[in-house]
């Protein structure tokens, strides 16, 4: 398949931009060691909140469960009673495999669009069918949902509205081996009362640092397919693509941000194109764990390097482009990479 890879080095300072059940910044053992974890749902709700910034127009999906009240409020504008409208929107949502919570809540979270519930709520109206209506919502909403052709929709029991993403994520770790810190800290009572002494509070938290390896790819036959974003124009397709980039790119998780926060840049990307083949990662130019006492991420670029390089003359892989930054800059890889989506 046609497709684009990243790959990407990215330095993090003190921080726990991902968290367990046990409030612990997530890990992983690889080659033997102990690496901090970023999970690829994390990084890409970064990625889709900053894709809305980027290109509003494209990416309006939402993952909510508040899909009540604007069905109701649709189905009433198209003249239906009280009654009907009740009706209808139980109907529509166990169209949708859902189930209701409260008045205004179903209980799974649905990813949707306001456009998908508007020619939902519209076609049901007019039908008083709810699986037809779904279905018909399902494949005429992509124009405005680039974030759900993009990392997908699972509906487990209804292929109908199953969307297969066409993007590809693997979860970031770092290129070293990372241990968890905790971090002891008090509050002060700023009007103590007489006799007070002491802290008013004291906990702790964990944290950690590195700089992680990350990986995504987009596969772009899929991509233009009917089911994804066919109907775009593809000028439409490559904003749709830019905004991708830039986002995965510039993207961070925002946990502690208040506390501790680890906004970075990346250091080291590259970027690959290739016309066939399926998109392969790097992460074993970092199996054995880089240690190096005056910094990481230099050695981890040349792992990255000497790793592409030797995938390619190993396996024969054939690449129509490889655009580095910092050699290049952002504007200048964007503009390379779509050149390649048709």
């Amino acid at each position: 398949m046609k497709h684009i890879e990243l790959h990407i080095l990215q330095s993090v300072p003190v921080s726990c931009l991902n968290r367990d059940d046990l409030n612990s910044p997530k890990t992983a053992i690889f080659g033997g060691v102990q690496r901090a974890r970023v999970s690829s749902q994390c990084w890409k709700r970064a990625i889709r909140e900053m894709a809305k910034e980027e290109s509003p127009d494209f990416f309006n999906g939402m993952r909510t469960r508040n899909i009540i009240e604007p069905l109701t409020k649709i189905l009433k504008t198209s003249g239906l009673s009280e009654a009907e409208t009740k009706e209808g929107v139980e109907k529509i949502v166990d169209a949708f495999k859902n189930k209701i919570d409260t008045e205004k809540r179903v209980k799974t979270l649905v990813f949707t669009t306001t456009k998908e519930l508007e020619l939902i709520a519209n076609e049901y109206a007019k039908t008083k069918d709810a699986k037809k209506a779904v279905k018909a919502g399902g494949k005429n909403f992509m124009r405005d949902a680039a974030d759900i052709a993009l990392f997908g929709r699972m509906v487990a029991d209804d292929q109908e509205m199953k969307v297969e993403g066409v993007s590809l994520f693997s979860h970031a770790i770092s290129t070293h081996k990372v241990d968890n810190e905790i971090d002891y800290f008090t509050a002060v009572d700023d009007f103590p009362s007489e006799g007070d002494s002491g802290a008013a509070m004291a906990s702790t938290l964990e944290f950690n640092s590195a700089t992680y390896y990350r990986f995504a790819a987009l596969n772009l036959d899929m991509f233009k397919d009917q089911d994804h974003l066919g109907s775009m124009s593809v000028d439409e397709r490559r904003d749709v693509v830019k905004a991708f980039i830039k986002s995965t790119l510039m993207g961070m998780p925002g946990a502690r941000k208040g506390s501790m926060n680890g906004n970075t840049l990346p250091g080291y990307v590259l970027c690959v194109i290739r016309e066939k083949g399926h998109p392969i990662q790097l992460v074993n130019a970092f199996e054995k764990p880089v240690f190096e006492k005056n910094g990481v991420f230099e050695k981890s670029v040349e792992r990255l390097k000497d790793e592409y390089k030797k995938q390619n003359e190993t396996w024969d892989l054939v690449e129509k482009a490889c655009i580095a930054m910092p050699e290049k800059s952002l504007n200048e890889l964007l503009t390379e990479a779509v050149k390649y989506v048709d």
